[in-house]
């Protein structure tokens, strides 16, 4: 069986990779259910506690929101428009802009902070807070976008198209129901966007290197790769940002022995309090095989 067999076998029906199947359909459900309660449910306290409920779960799914715009979910290009526009209802990064700020901008910038759309150093050089950085990234997030759209045409007619369509979908559903747009999906949109940004600092911050193996904190923790799909696999993304998540481990075992052993760390809160700490690697690592 040659390699291009090989690729074949992994793309059935509608998905690319067996592996999605699963994710994806939980969040349709979360989405379905979040629909549900817009339309079914009129007391603001349930409503709002239903949102409240979903918080946590909606975080992780802005990761999945990303490996989205790396590697289409489905073989058909408007299934993923529309996947990605219920992932901007949840997570407040629209269709295209992910591809726009984060792969044609940080992932091509993050080793220089003047230029990273992500950007964690300050001007004068030193290292933004948490919360500073996020914010900021937060409010400029799609300043950003559009800045970044003018160098390609044709994705910006098509995040300006998107965006039409996200914009209308909720001015439709906020003269339905205001209250409940504003709890079921402008505040997750906006928690989701913060939360987005703050992953970024996490993966990065500080880190200031020429060299793409020193680039990127890495977490080896088992329930935090499995409930974000191997985004703790970050330097090995960065190298190989069009790799679909379930290959990361695997290319991450290939260049582990190059990533200094203090750019492992610890989950945040709460991964780190499900299952058993993270794993570190030796203090001296093996040498190549």
């Amino acid at each position: 069986m040659n390699a291009k067999t090989t690729v074949r076998t992994k793309k059935t029906g509608l998905f690319r990779y067996k592996a999605d199947r699963l994710p994806i359909s939980l969040f349709l459900l979360y989405f379905a259910l979040d629909v549900a309660v817009f339309f079914l449910v009129q007391n603001p306290l349930w409503v709002a506690l239903w949102a409240l409920s979903t918080l946590l779960p909606k975080a992780c799914i802005c990761a999945w929101n990303h490996h989205q715009q790396h590697c289409a979910t489905f073989r058909k290009p408007l299934l993923n428009r529309l996947l990605e526009v219920v992932y901007g209802l949840q997570t407040g990064a629209i269709p295209f802009a992910w591809t726009l700020h984060h792969n044609m901008g940080h992932h091509m910038n993050y080793l220089d902070q003047k230029k990273d759309e992500s950007r964690w150093a300050r001007k004068n050089g030193q290292v933004m807070g948490t919360h500073e950085y996020s914010f900021n990234v937060f409010i400029t997030a799609y300043p950003r976008i559009l800045t970044v759209s003018k160098r390609f045409t044709k994705l910006r007619q098509q995040f300006l198209t998107w965006a039409t369509i996200t914009g209308l979908l909720l001015l439709a559903g906020f003269i339905h129901n205001p209250i409940n747009l504003t709890l079921l999906f402008l505040i997750p949109m906006a928690v989701g966007l913060y939360v987005t940004a703050w992953h970024t600092y996490y993966h990065h911050a500080g880190l200031y290197t020429d060299d793409h193996d020193d680039a990127s904190y890495n977490v080896i923790h088992r329930w935090y790769n499995r409930l974000t799909g191997n985004l703790g696999y970050h330097t090995a993304h960065h190298q190989r940002m069009g790799l679909h998540w379930s290959a990361l481990p695997e290319y991450h075992a290939k260049i582990a022995h190059r990533i200094p052993a203090e750019l492992y760390k610890d989950p945040c809160i709460p991964f780190r309090w499900i299952g058993a700490a993270a794993w570190k690697p030796p203090e001296t690592p093996p040498e190549q095989a």
